[in-house]
């Protein structure tokens, strides 16, 4: 049997943990848990954005052997808050034409717009856009719909579906809704204050 292409393996960080999951290839996960439970801070862990003990594995790949920015190029957070140094959008896009901006709903031009005229939407749409561009093997996704109406959401799910898919990627998604849990994932997992747990919705 194949190993998982995302694996975490007694993880703890924040004095939060252990912690234990495997996603596949091609899969998503959900993971749901009460406010302040250490969703993001797990996620961040993972993507090696945080001091943490335990292992995470990609590919067969331990963490601590790839060198950190490789790393998150390869399992990439996309937060509920994205980060934005530079005033244009597309300053902060590698060069080459960004194929997810018309399926999230923007034109080309948006790359030359100011950053400080985005809204909320409009940053987690284009923050997903922006990591895509790096090709990730797992996607670690922070309530990628939270500030998203029922359009630009169904866009956003369909576009981490393809991705997923087409890529053989693995995608990790936190989320409080029940009903968005079903739709883009095929198991999920609990955060609990004894660790990971998977089961039903």
């Amino acid at each position: 049997m194949n190993d998982p292409l995302l694996r975490v393996s007694q993880l703890v960080t924040h004095w939060r943990g252990p912690f234990d999951l495997a996603i596949d290839t091609g899969e998503c996960v959900s993971l749901r848990g009460p406010s302040g439970s250490g969703k993001s801070l797990l996620l961040r862990a993972i993507a090696d954005l945080d001091p943490h003990d335990g292992e995470v594995w990609l590919d067969g790949v331990a963490c601590e052997q790839i060198p950190a920015p490789q790393w998150r190029r390869r399992v990439t957070l996309i937060p509920v808050e994205s980060q934005w140094w530079l005033d244009l959008v597309g300053a902060h896009f590698p060069p080459g034409e960004c194929p997810w901006l018309a399926p999230l709903g923007f034109e080309p031009a948006a790359l030359g717009w100011q950053v400080s005229r985005l809204s909320s939407g409009e940053k987690q749409r284009l923050a997903l856009a922006r990591a895509l561009m790096n090709r990730p093997r797992a996607l670690l996704l922070d309530e990628p719909t939270a500030s998203l109406d029922e359009t630009s959401a169904t866009a956003l799910e369909t576009v981490v579906a393809e991705y997923r898919l087409e890529n053989n990627a693995a995608a990790l998604w936190v989320s409080h809704s029940a009903a968005q849990a079903a739709r883009v994932a095929t198991r999920h997992y609990q955060l609990t204050p004894q660790g990971v747990q998977e089961g039903e919705l």
